[in-house]
């Protein structure tokens, strides 16, 4: 193998001064034939002067050294004529440094196949023309003259290259050479250059090591450490304290370490319920990144391992209209599953009456889209709606219902409307034959905690209310399908009944809750959904943020519609009675769920005595003033409902037949005090205030407020109170 051009022009000169004193007068033959070759092998134009310089000079010299030997004079003579020759060949080494490769590892090969000594003289020609000197090159200033590398050496590999030496200056001096000022003669990233601390040495010598090219960093694992999905599963999850005891992994997909599937199988012995966030925190993931999915074996789970989530795109509405209408088994598409599968929930069950559901949900985590897309499933099938929206004006396909309690004194008089409802249809079927000719119905209460909760003025009687909706209606063909914005018992006004019936009579949609109030432990924990938070499921996917963050603002199309991946609405466990909790997400609404209804007429409920007295039975309590002896048959509620409505519910008799009862003067003429002070007083008030300029108690205020706002004698507006103009 020849030399390469590079070889070829720094070692010509060395060659020429040498043939100068070995042949006389033939090294002109040498010279021009060096100059030849260069001029071959297209060498730059100043190499090329300068070796015919350098190839002239010794070219002189070994003429006049033959001369001197010839005469027989001091062979001495000749031998001094050599230094001219010399200084040549280190004045055309120094003129064709600027030739050298750009990257040193890259000559490794040729290096050594050559041997390393040029690989080292490249090395210290760069050190001594950019850091040391002494150079001939104008205009360029040394990083610190005199700083020479001593003691140089070599560590040649397959994968890499580096070379470490000492920089020694005069004794008395300071090296201060960087390792910035290295990298940067070499081309090379600063991490790769390693400097002794000044501390530990002498001032004057400092090590130092160059990795001109680095091998591939190879992954640390210690010895014996798992690795494979199955051996840490092994490790962390099938050990006796682990989430799934006992149970071996069988991958049946794996494209990598956080994108994997498999069967968790325990010998001939059920898995049960698993706490989720246990087992993510044993294979060190997210919550979300975990989803199981029961089999038909109870000895078997699926397990999913996600990097990017299979539901982020999610499913559009528009594409599953076909499956919102109820099947012959009562169930309507929800959503879809992790597994791809559509997310199906009963709204009945045929032969046997209605189904109830219980939806969980904060704010902006999908809930108003399900339920709207449950009203346009429940009109689709023919099922009749009554709507109870504490919170009014926040579900947009209230159209649809038949009945509908916007706010909520309306939410409240919704809720006893259901419950008479029921009572009538317990009046007309004692033993209920199914299917009946009656429609139906599902009772939807939004934001139920707004009634429920121990601060609602309405808390006893909608708990006992709900509790004996949850317990009788199904057989009546009334679904209760209830959402609140938490798990937490109090959302519930403390009732373990209502829980319990619910996710007994049809089951359970978990979606995203604020931080500290999505646990599904302690007294919130539910059966198969052990060990999920809800405030766990990140408000975006991962990555998002990053997006908005980099978001070139300018030229946003703001009328782009927004994509599923923007946002984790409606991702969140489906739990079905007698399973185990299973990773879903609900349908997008790509489309308005009205714009799929057909005939907007709503379906109607059945002429009956509780429907005809529907507006009366909406404003009678159910209860007594201490919360008790609820009405327990349609005659009595019938009965309550047909006394006066604006009588004072303390005196409103609702536990059985007997004649409604007279108000006393003082309390029917705190309704006309009431609008003479709101009329005469130039600012909205409380119902605290007017009760306190009143000279009575806001217990006594605020049901005459209600009663006049019926009759749009006063006007709410954020709880301040005015007169109606």
């Amino acid at each position: 193998m020849g030399p390469t051009r590079a070889q070829f022009i720094q070692y010509a000169p060395a060659a020429l001064a040498a043939a100068a004193a070995a042949a006389g007068p033939w090294s002109a033959l040498a010279a021009g034939a060096a100059g030849a070759g260069a001029w071959a092998i297209h060498a730059s134009a100043p190499a090329l002067r300068s070796l015919i310089a350098c190839g002239i000079t010794a070219t002189g010299c070994g003429i006049a050294a033959h001369q001197v030997l010839a005469s027989g004079m001091n062979p001495l003579f000749a031998l001094g004529l050599a230094v001219p020759a010399g200084a040549a060949a280190l004045a055309h080494h120094r003129n064709t440094a600027s030739e050298l490769p750009a990257e040193l590892a890259t000559t490794t090969t040729t290096a050594a196949a050559a041997g390393q000594s040029s690989q080292a003289q490249l090395i210290a020609a760069w050190w001594a023309e950019f850091i040391s000197g002494p150079t001939q090159t104008e205009g360029r200033k040394l990083i610190q003259a005199g700083a020479e590398l001593a003691q140089l050496g070599l560590d040649v590999g397959d994968d890499h290259v580096s070379f470490t030496g000492i920089i020694t200056l005069p004794q008395g001096q300071q090296v201060r050479v960087k390792a910035a000022d290295i990298a940067a003669v070499y081309q090379i990233p600063v991490s790769q250059v390693d400097m002794g601390d000044p501390k530990h040495y002498a001032p004057n010598a400092l090590p130092v090591v160059v990795h001109l090219k680095m091998a591939a960093a190879q992954p640390e694992i210690a010895a014996g450490a798992p690795t494979t999905p199955e051996e840490l599963w092994a490790a962390y999850v099938a050990i006796p304290e682990g989430a799934m005891p006992g149970t071996t992994l069988a991958l049946t997909r794996y494209d990598g370490p956080l994108d994997w599937e498999g069967v968790a199988t325990r010998d001939r012995k059920a898995i049960g319920t698993v706490n989720i966030q246990d087992l993510a925190g044993n294979l060190n993931l997210e919550t979300i990144q975990v989803a199981l999915a029961p089999t038909d074996k109870p000895s078997q789970m699926g397990v999913r391992v996600m990097k990017e989530h299979a539901l982020m795109h999610g499913t559009m509405l528009s594409s599953v209209v076909d499956e919102l209408s109820m099947d012959s088994r009562g169930y309507v598409r929800l959503g879809t599953y992790i597994d791809a599968n559509a997310a199906l929930v009963p709204l009945a069950q045929p032969g046997s009456g209605a189904r109830h559901l219980y939806l969980v949900g904060g704010s902006r985590s999908g809930k108003s889209g399900i339920l709207e897309q449950i009203l346009l499933s429940a009109h689709k099938s023919r099922i009749a709606v009554i709507l109870a929206s504490p919170q009014a004006g926040t579900i947009a396909g209230a159209g649809l219902a038949a009945y509908c309690g916007d706010g909520l004194d309306e939410a409240m008089g919704a809720l006893r409307l259901a419950y008479a409802m029921m009572l009538d249809r317990e009046a007309r079927y004692r033993s209920p034959a199914f299917p009946f000719t009656d429609p139906l119905i599902a009772f939807i209460i939004d934001e139920a905690h707004m009634l429920l909760s121990v601060a609602s003025p309405y808390h006893a009687e909608a708990k006992a209310i709900i509790e004996q909706l949850t317990r009788r209606s199904l057989k009546r063909g009334i679904g209760v399908l209830l959402a609140t914005q938490t798990p937490l018992a109090e959302d519930l006004g403390n009732s373990t009944v209502i829980r319990s019936q619910l996710l007994i009579g049809g089951g359970a949609v978990f979606l995203r809750c604020a931080k500290g109030q999505g646990s599904l432990v302690g007294a919130n924990a539910v059966e198969g959904a052990e060990g999920i938070d809800l405030s766990r499921i990140p408000s975006s996917w991962p990555g998002q943020y990053a997006k908005v963050a980099d978001r070139d603002m300018r030229g946003l199309a703001t009328a782009a519609a927004a994509g599923p991946e923007d946002g984790t609405f409606g991702l969140g466990y489906l739990l079905t009675p007698g399973s185990q909790a299973v990773q879903f997400r609900s349908l997008h609404l790509d489309v308005a769920p009205l714009s799929l209804a057909g005939d907007m007429t709503p379906v109607a409920v059945e002429d009956c005595d509780a429907w005809q007295n529907r507006e009366a039975i909406a404003q009678t309590p159910m209860v007594d003033q201490r919360g008790k002896n609820l009405v327990g048959s349609l005659a009595d509620a019938l009965t309550a409902a047909q006394q006066d409505p604006s009588a004072p519910q303390q005196q409103r008799v609702v536990a059985g037949p007997a004649r409604p009862a007279a108000p006393s003067d003082g309390q029917e003429l705190i309704k006309p005090r009431i609008l003479e002070l709101l009329r005469d007083e130039s600012i909205p008030m409380t119902a605290e205030t007017i009760a306190r300029k009143l000279g009575t108690s806001a217990k006594n205020i605020k049901p005459r407020l209600s009663e006049l706002k019926k009759r749009d004698e006063v006007i709410n507006e954020n709880g301040l109170w005015r007169a109606a103009a």
